[in-house]
């Protein structure tokens, strides 16, 4: 399957690799599982809304959490909050489960953690549920434009 994600790397001349599982249940975990990656390498893609209503994604490994006050802080806001599934799925045209930066819907800004952006290549949703791509670190971070930080809950 072709997702709106995969179509913004193959425009961007982005290397890649797609990597798909049979999804049974939502989760980064279980989706690094699937595919046989590392937690902290495959991405959890979490939108949030921000104290001024506007969204933001925040990228993570799936062996950690997002911290809201550092998360804010990143960004510029006083608070921020994960974002309902209805919202986020309005704000990124993708389904929970199936979100990514790659393709949404609205361009938001991107934070990534900055202990995930370390490992050399990263495995984020490619816009479908049981759709991913393998891809580096650096080439992520410039398509998504993203802003790296400590988001991290310690």
């Amino acid at each position: 399957m072709t997702t709106r994600g995969i179509y913004a790397h193959r425009d961007a001349g982005i290397e890649h690799e797609v990597l798909t599982y049979r999804y049974v249940k939502m989760g980064a975990r279980i989706a690094a599982d699937a595919v046989g990656e590392a937690h902290e390498v495959v991405l959890k893609s979490l939108v949030f809304r921000a104290d001024d209503g506007s969204f933001l994604f925040a990228l993570i490994g799936a062996d950690a959490s997002v911290s809201n006050r550092k998360l804010g802080r990143a960004s510029g806001h006083k608070h921020v909050e994960a974002a309902s599934p209805r919202d986020a799925e309005r704000a990124t045209g993708y389904r929970v489960g199936g979100i990514s930066p790659l393709g949404s819907r609205q361009r938001l800004p991107v934070v990534l953690d900055e202990r995930t952006a370390r490992h050399p290549q990263l495995v984020i949703n490619a816009g479908s549920r049981g759709t991913l791509v393998r891809l580096a670190t650096a080439d992520l971070a410039r398509i998504t434009a993203a802003y790296v930080a400590d988001i991290r809950v310690e």
